[in-house]
């Protein structure tokens, strides 16, 4: 199998992220759907919309999300709404709450390890084709959170994230966060095959790695990072570009690397990595191409 090849630069500007995804040669089509990270509220890590905005308007994307499985001011289309108004999105773009309504969207996993379907949020039927634009960090349960999970988990509907969470069982709020540990990330693994092949040659991916706390967008109350900025990656391979910023953490001679490290590792992180490889979801094997 060839490399795939990611794109790489170090400066972090809402310019530079349009410049690596038209790196890509990748021209979105029809209605296309932007997933990003709306930040849970109180977080002070997530990716803001002034640094998104470029993005969004090159591709003419709408911002999707979905509501969450626990509590917070995400778990009620209400108060998510409300939230993406708080945060700026609204002001700038049309946002789309996806499992607003349902009935979800079933998606068949007949290979999957774990879960052998995905439920989705409705109305990611309503588009073409979708740009899955990723604040990459840590996570306190998956490790780390990077294109795979937005994927699965983040674009799961409600009910969707606890069936993945839960293993294909369903389980109770408390049963999601007491799975083994690999079963689960098999399970995110599973959901995130299904999105890719839903989008099939009509999707690309852009991870930012920047404000690189252990803790994900999705915490209230969230650790500071503990490493500098490292930059921006593109690629139309979700495992590559998430297999490359691990690759340039565990390169990096920044001190708060360890730390970061240890809370991917004791999650057992990297085996989203893998098992999404083993279900031809994409390819470890990249190519690094530096734009300066």
């Amino acid at each position: 199998m060839d490399k795939v090849k990611v794109y790489f630069t170090r400066e972090i500007t809402s310019e530079n992220i349009v410049k690596m995804y038209d790196a890509l040669r990748i021209s979105l089509q029809g209605k296309v759907a932007v997933k990003l990270h709306s930040g849970e509220d109180g977080n002070q890590n997530f990716l803001k919309p002034e640094m998104l905005k470029d993005i969004i308007e090159h591709v003419h994307g709408t911002v999707v999300e979905c509501n969450t499985a626990y509590d917070g001011a995400r778990d009620t289309t209400e108060k998510h709404t409300k939230l993406m108004e708080k945060h700026g999105w609204s002001k700038y773009f049309d946002v789309d709450i996806m499992d607003s309504e349902g009935p979800d969207t079933e998606l068949d996993i007949p290979n999957g390890k774990v879960i052998k379907k995905n439920y989705v949020g409705k109305h990611l039927s309503n588009y073409d084709s979708m740009l899955v634009l990723s604040h990459f960090k840590g996570h306190p349960m998956g490790g780390f959170g990077g294109a795979l999970k937005q994927l699965s988990i983040g674009i799961a509907s409600s009910k969707g994230k606890r069936y993945i969470h839960c293993c294909g069982n369903d389980g109770s709020y408390e049963d999601m966060f007491h799975q083994n540990q690999d079963s689960f990330l098999e399970s995110m693994a599973d959901a995130a095959s299904s999105v890719v092949k839903k989008f099939e040659g009509n999707i690309a991916y852009i991870n930012v790695m920047a404000n690189l706390s252990v803790d994900c967008d999705c915490c209230a109350v969230a650790e500071d990072p503990c490493m500098k900025d490292i930059g921006i990656l593109a690629s139309l391979d979700p495992v590559a570009i998430d297999q490359a910023c691990i690759d340039l953490i565990k390169n990096s001679t920044d001190p708060g690397k360890d730390h970061f490290l240890e809370r991917v590792s004791s999650r057992h992180g990297e085996h989203i990595i893998d098992a999404a490889y083993d279900l031809g979801a994409g390819n470890k094997e990249y190519e690094l191409i530096e734009i300066k």
